[in-house]
């Protein structure tokens, strides 16, 4: 059911919006509150509005379906709403409809999670008002391949991917910027996917001479050939993408692989506090929640810096860095990230740690 369709629901959607009632910044909260991303909209509304109370502001969030052309709605009920600032947005969907009325409202739009490089291009070329906290897409890639030419270039290296359109893309990418690099893989393949044993491959592998292998796919594929490397007594380095932060199981994963993906927030020296303010309330700082609660404090910061000097909002977001809960955070002109999220994690004793000695 499309909860957002027309603006005869604009009254529903104010009535649902749970407002934190409070003085100060008045924040909208855009997430999903039922269907399949309930539960990412749940750690989003909970890590905005334990930061909103924390400050004594006001909250107002707003449903988030998902659908064509229910952006608009949503952009209604914020301006309708009064909010300063809006954060969430797990769609591009509700954005492309709703950041050209918010641009009109002078209301700036933080997404924690769209990641579409053609959405912030028509955002750029309209001046629609949208900073994104998540990293663009190629800036996994880019991570990867960084790793790859400062860590590998002396070794021969392989590429294999699991045939999945991610995994066939991410891996294409990685190996049209080696070669540009000069750096040309000794060995690639597409393996099959969800296989009880890849032994075969590891053997391929060793026959190639390769001691350095990227895995464009999933953990469990990563475990099995990993596993089954270690049984032949063949030494290959293994490096896999952000798909690798997945539930340890069937098989755990070896200690010793490594990935290139978004750190874990909760463990951030910085974040203790938060994270164990949040846990005595109840709330697990996972997924989105820590996010959520640093687009609050940006938003916030944002909103009381253009009260001082009455410049818009938006103006305060762009080329300041923000000290929050996951790390320093600056918006490039481009209103991306300027610096890219993604690190090289190693596993070690249960969990991606950061390799002893080695730069991120």
């Amino acid at each position: 059911m499309n909860i957002l369709r027309g603006l005869g629901i604009l009254p529903v959607l104010l009535l649902a919006a749970g407002e934190c009632h409070a003085t100060g910044v008045t924040i909208g909260v855009v997430a999903p509150q039922e269907g399949n991303f309930a539960l990412l909209g749940a750690q989003i509304f909970a890590g905005a509005s334990a930061k909103a109370q924390q400050d004594g502001n006001t909250i107002v969030k707003i449903g988030e379906s998902c659908e064509e052309n229910s952006g608009a709605a949503v952009a209604d009920a914020l301006i309708a709403a009064k909010v300063q600032v809006a954060i969430g947005f797990l769609c591009s969907e509700t954005l492309e409809g709703a950041l050209p009325k918010l641009k009109d409202a002078n209301i700036p739009a933080i997404a924690v999670s769209v990641r579409s490089r053609i959405l912030m291009e028509d955002a750029l070329k309209n001046s629609w008002p949208l900073f994104r906290m998540a990293p663009p897409d190629g800036a996994e890639a880019a991570k990867i391949i960084e790793v790859i030419l400062r860590d590998w270039s002396s070794a021969p290296i392989a590429l294999i991917e699991d045939g999945t359109i991610h995994g066939r893309e991410l891996t294409e990418a990685v190996r049209n910027a080696l070669e540009e690099k000069g750096l040309k893989p000794v060995f690639t393949d597409t393996y099959r996917p969800g296989q009880d044993q890849q032994i075969a491959l590891v053997r391929r592998l060793k026959k190639a001479g390769v001691t350095k292998v990227f895995v464009g796919g999933d953990r469990s594929d990563v475990s099995i050939i990993a596993r089954d490397a270690k049984a032949e007594k063949i030494q290959l380095d293994l490096l896999g993408g952000d798909a690798m932060r997945a539930a340890d199981q069937p098989l755990a994963l070896a200690d010793g692989v490594f990935a290139v993906a978004l750190p874990e927030y909760a463990t951030r020296p910085g974040a203790e506090a938060t994270v164990g303010a949040l846990r005595t309330d109840g709330v697990e700082p996972e997924g989105y929640v820590l996010p959520a609660y640093a687009a609050v404090e940006i938003a916030t910061k944002a909103v009381q810096d253009a009260a001082a000097d009455e410049r818009p909002v938006a103006q305060h977001l762009g080329g300041v860095s923000f000290d929050t809960v996951v790390g320093p955070i600056t918006f490039n002109a481009g209103h991306e990230l300027a610096d890219n999220p993604y690190q090289l994690l190693q596993w070690r004793s249960g969990a991606f740690v950061q390799p002893n000695g080695q730069k991120q």
